[in-house]
């Protein structure tokens, strides 16, 4: 079993394309045996996705912040759920629980986390891989921030082809079974 930490936003978005997309991966994660790992909420493509595992079956691991949790926003059915004091512990201890990061769509929040395990990769802190789920071309401008810095010479292309941007789910096992982390940066 495989612990995937999977991003994403509390919100569906406007295309009914993003919720098929979580329920998708869902299932795909439950077929491959892995456990869900990811914000604990019950809205949002975060609730469709915890939805799709658990109604197949598998497990989910939700981390909520405490004062999300007084707002009534987790997920009530999931198989293990911690509470903890802020964001930052939530996202640290997402990293630390995980093996494997995906993004599905999502707004800043999720940007935020999948740039945090991405530097944290650069820098020895984790060494899972991290993988963009480009719903509709949700994640193209990203793509191309990214190659920017390549070519500004800000990242390196050695960095750069450790991320995943597909919507192919045999693409995306191939690279989490072949996936060697970066060599951590020396300065």
């Amino acid at each position: 079993m495989v612990n995937v930490a999977v991003y994403c936003g509390a919100s569906m978005g406007n295309k009914p394309i993003y919720a098929e997309a979580a329920k998708t991966l869902g299932t795909w994660l439950v077929q491959r045996g892995d456990r869900l790992i990811y914000g604990g909420g019950q809205v949002g493509l975060m609730g469709t996705i915890a939805d799709a595992v658990l109604q197949q079956g598998g497990q989910v691991t939700g981390i909520m912040p405490a004062f999300l949790n007084q707002r009534e926003l987790m997920h009530t059915g999931l198989t293990e759920t911690l509470i903890v004091d802020d964001m930052a512990t939530r996202k640290h201890r997402m990293i630390e629980l995980a093996e494997v990061f995906i993004a599905l769509p999502g707004g800043p929040g999720t940007l935020e986390e999948m740039s945090e395990v991405i530097s944290w990769a650069r820098i020895g802190q984790q060494d899972g891989p991290c993988i963009f789920y480009n719903v509709a071309g949700y994640y193209d401008l990203l793509q191309q921030f990214l190659a920017k810095m390549v070519s500004e010479g800000f990242l390196t292309q050695v960095d750069f082809d450790k991320y995943l941007f597909t919507t192919d789910l045999t693409e995306m096992a191939t690279f989490i079974t072949e996936y060697q982390p970066p060599k951590v940066r020396q300065y």
